[in-house]
């Protein structure tokens, strides 16, 4: 089936946010349906709004588009500036070894390796399992891997992905999986099965925690055919909250682990990418030939020790801020908004709007823009930043940087919002 990715452009967006208005041109562009079809579409990643337009210059921003954009606090800032260095790629810097060490420690793997993104950390894992080119790794059609790292395995490491179906918990069936998995090798028609990605939580189905029995099952399943399981856990930290266990017990169901420090953990840079030593070792190699081998890089990795130290357990804060926000918008009169409360598991929600007529573009940029009357109803203006997300949903993430006084401020703009368009259509009619 053709795969089309469609977007709406970033210069767009902000023109609609900034005038208040949504271009005809751009009005339909994201369906309304569940987007399981051939049509699917992924958040644009619009800037914010220039705060001099839109009546906005005053107002209060709750930045709600990722947990990407958080800023390292004044601890760790601290941290980082009286870091002790050396150079990294001679293995001579002790803050960059310390963090190495602790990762390993809490992840219960032998090694790991500091790296500076998510995307170089999953590529090198691609790139050290799959030694040849022509190998092939299964992922999931919706994952992270699959869908924002540009096709990086086949672009730089020669590997070729098959898909399995992606279901809405982030888990994919076991059947077929291992359908999916190569018997002819060596025969020079097929490629060699080397590899099976998970990813927890699951960004695009909504920070989905991946159930621990279907974890040793694939696991299971991958050691019956000599594959390894390498897991995307940029976001492993918040499954295990959770689910209430040590990472390391969700991790002894997997081979290797990439985990993002730069998300809900507030570092500014880096990903711990872990395993078996021999993994860790080919590893180093790997990120060498990508450009990931840097020098005094204890300055970034001193955050990278305060954030797996001091910042995991603060993500239940963030997991409690969506869930109130989630059923504020259930319980929002008049009823414009959809959620799933059972599928509200970590820091990530997804929702949908009753009414067609409004679609996520349009209601992103009124959320973003400070609207006429808002700061009378409200005492401020408030720009909550979000994304339009695949299948007509809107995606929005809690982190750090986002205090139950923002959540509150953001429930009371989605409740302007509705009562505004509510006024709207029956003016209209």
């Amino acid at each position: 089936m053709f795969l089309k990715t469609l977007t709406i452009p970033a210069r767009a967006l902000l023109q609609c946010v900034n005038r208040g208005v949504i271009s005809p041109k751009h009005r339909h562009v994201f369906p309304v349906g569940l987007g399981r079809g051939p049509s699917r579409l992924y958040y644009e990643t619009a800037k914010p709004v220039d705060p001099s337009l839109a009546g906005a210059s005053s107002a209060r921003t709750v930045d709600l588009r990722s947990d990407t954009v958080t800023k390292p606090g004044a601890a760790m800032r601290q941290a980082m500036a009286e870091a002790e260095v050396g150079d990294d790629v001679f293995g001579e810097d002790p803050t960059v070894n310390e963090l190495q060490k602790m990762a390993a420690e809490v992840f219960g793997m032998e090694a790991a390796l500091y790296v500076p993104s998510g995307t170089m950390a999953n590529l090198i894992a691609v790139m050290v399992h799959c030694r040849e080119r022509g190998d092939e790794m299964i992922v999931g059609d919706l994952s992270h891997l699959h869908i924002y790292e540009q096709g990086g395995s086949a672009q730089l490491a020669g590997v070729h992905s098959t898909m399995v179906t992606n279901l809405p918990d982030g888990t994919f069936d076991l059947d077929q999986l291992e359908s999916k998995i190569r018997h002819g090798y060596p025969d020079a028609h097929y490629p060699r099965s080397r590899l099976v990605c998970v990813e927890n939580t699951h960004n695009i189905q909504g920070g989905r925690v991946l159930p621990l029995p279907f974890l040793q099952e694939v696991k299971v399943l991958a050691d019956r055919y000599g594959l390894a399981v390498h897991m995307d856990g940029a976001r492993m930290m918040n499954a295990a909250i959770a689910q209430k266990v040590a990472p390391s017990t969700i991790l002894q169901n997997t081979h290797t682990v990439s985990v993002c420090l730069s998300k809900g953990l507030g570092a500014p840079v880096g990903t711990m990418l872990a395993g078996p030593q021999d993994f860790i070792s080919r590893a180093v190699r790997c990120r060498k030939a990508l450009g990931g081998g840097l020098r005094q890089v204890g300055i970034l990795a001193a955050a990278g020790k305060l954030a797996l130290g001091d910042m995991i357990n603060r993500l239940e804060e963030d997991h409690r801020h969506a869930r109130t926000f989630a059923q504020a918008l259930l319980e929002c009169d008049p009823p414009l908004y959809e959620v799933d409360m059972a599928a509200v598991e970590t820091n990530i929600l997804r929702f949908r709007l009753r009414d067609a007529s409004l679609t996520p573009t349009e209601f992103c940029a009124l959320m973003a823009g400070v609207g006429e009357g808002e700061q009378a109803a409200m005492g401020q203006g408030v720009r909550v930043l979000m994304f339009p997300h695949i299948g007509g949903f809107v995606r929005a993430v809690w982190h750090l940087g986002i205090s139950l006084e923002d959540t509150q401020l953001a429930i009371q703009k989605l409740q302007f919002v509705a009562r505004q368009h509510s006024q709207q259509r029956l003016r209209a009619q």
